[in-house]
């Protein structure tokens, strides 16, 4: 099941599923619509003719959803009985953390095994340097970033751009070295206001008539970057100042090829671990090897910025 937030390669993380499990004789279904689909019963059989050509495409065939009942634990009893009447020998479950989150406490319960593959934009769950859709999500940025610039430059503008990452940073930091940003401001770092106006008057007086700011939608130093864009123009007045708001269009578009090679690599591991019955783990990439770790560890640490990145943007906004 996919579930949570879509992220771009989730289609590839489905495939790969199917195809090892026909690889291996045993038998796949797919939960539509995540935990609510367990709650259901609906769900349909993948084999490996069945994920064709999906390997390309956006989003989730099997559709994601949160579902509130299942937070209760009379949803969970639903489930669990809709899973053994369909003799479920064990759950790989494709998400992010509230995913994961939800597949512990129902595998401690009902003593189903829970196998986790990390897949989200955000790129922020312990134990894998990447999540399914991460790089993606990036490349989609720049692509924006990129084509905003053209406008900056042409109207002597200062543009704020907002991209996703209410708790992590990961996608701001990266794509706004990525694009050439003068400023990213991120949730983990509190740059202050007063920090971002000397830092857009000194490239003001350094000769720069344009600017790009990458601003993650959970920065602290404004309310929202709308109200953080007035704050600019009261101040610096000679900057007219616009703002963008990337928003879900982060989380479409057909996945690069490393989001499906990374899919790809994730889901067999994730079957062979199943059959091996492992319980209660998560696979993740750490230095381009597939590894496991519990599922607890994963939900316990959160994975952190890297410093030398942010020092890496102050060295090249010059």
């Amino acid at each position: 099941m996919t579930s949570g937030g879509d992220s771009p390669g989730m289609n590839a993380a489905i495939r790969a599923v199917a195809r090892a499990s026909s690889y291996y004789r045993v038998e796949c279904l797919g939960f539509m619509r995540g935990f609510q689909g367990m709650i259901e019963n609906d769900y349909i059989e993948l084999n490996a003719r069945s994920v064709r050509n999906i390997i390309n495409l956006g989003g989730t065939i099997l559709k994601s959803a949160r579902s509130k009942e299942f937070l209760t634990e009379e949803g969970r009893v639903k489930a669990a009985a809709n899973l053994k009447k369909a003799n479920i020998d064990a759950m790989i479950l494709i998400g992010g953390d509230g995913t994961f989150r939800g597949g512990k406490v129902f595998s401690e319960e009902h003593n189903i095994p829970v196998i986790g593959v990390p897949g989200t934009i955000d790129n922020d769950i312990f134990g894998t340097h990447y999540t399914i859709g991460y790089d993606t999500a990036l490349n989609t940025v720049i692509d924006a970033v990129d084509k905003i610039r053209d406008t900056a430059s042409s109207h002597n503008r200062l543009f704020f751009v907002e991209v996703m990452g209410r708790d992590a940073g990961f996608i701001a930091l990266n794509s706004g070295i990525g694009a050439g940003a003068e400023e990213i401001l991120i949730p983990e770092e509190d740059l202050g206001l007063d920090r971002l106006l000397n830092s857009l008057e000194r490239s003001r007086r350094s000769g720069k008539t344009s600017s790009i700011v990458i601003v993650s939608e959970g920065d602290k130093i404004g309310k929202n970057v709308f109200e953080l864009a007035a704050y600019v123009k009261d101040n610096l007045p000679y900057y007219d100042a616009k703002v963008t708001v990337l928003g879900h269009i982060q989380r479409g578009g057909s996945p690069t090829c490393f989001d499906r090679v990374l899919a790809s690599r994730l889901c067999v591991k994730a079957v062979e671990l199943a059959l091996d019955g492992q319980q209660d783990i998560m696979v993740g990439m750490m230095n381009n090897e597939i590894k496991s770790i519990e599922l607890v560890n994963a939900l316990k640490s959160k994975p952190t910025i890297n410093k030398e990145l942010l020092r890496i943007s102050d060295i090249l906004s010059v």
